[in-house]
């Protein structure tokens, strides 16, 4: 059963100014891996960093909590697997309220082009 669905779009400026006037902003809102990935990307960069915030948001908005109850952006992580696909792991409190909601299956879909990025989330629960 289907427990929540979200999406959300971002502006890459947004993302790429923000990263560019403080340096702490990627580091807060996303993990050692995700930043691996993303500045690998040379000149995607910032659609990479884009789509996965817009993942994050989503994903918040799956949950129906948005970002609140001492979540943490760091503890949705968006990863692509062997093949290319996204896949969000999660940890901390979030890692918490998923399996307090029976949250068995996570979907992500993401998309970029040069100036806004998109993600598309659905959340699965054990009925």
């Amino acid at each position: 059963m289907i427990f929540g669905i979200g999406n959300d779009i971002v502006e890459v400026n947004r993302i790429q100014k923000a990263a560019e006037r403080t340096t702490s902003f990627l580091s807060k809102l996303f993990t050692e891996k995700e930043r691996l990935y993303c500045d690998a990307r040379k000149a995607g960069k910032y659609q990479s960093y884009a789509a996965r915030y817009a993942a994050k948001e989503a994903f918040f908005k799956a949950m129906g909590t948005g970002y609140r109850y001492g979540f943490a952006f760091h503890e949705v992580e968006v990863l692509n697997d062997e093949l290319g696909k996204p896949e969000v792991n999660v940890s901390g409190r979030v890692a918490e309220f998923l399996q307090e909601k029976k949250i068995t299956q996570i979907h992500l879909t993401l998309s970029h082009v040069k100036e806004m990025a998109t993600a598309f989330v659905i959340l699965e629960y054990e009925y």
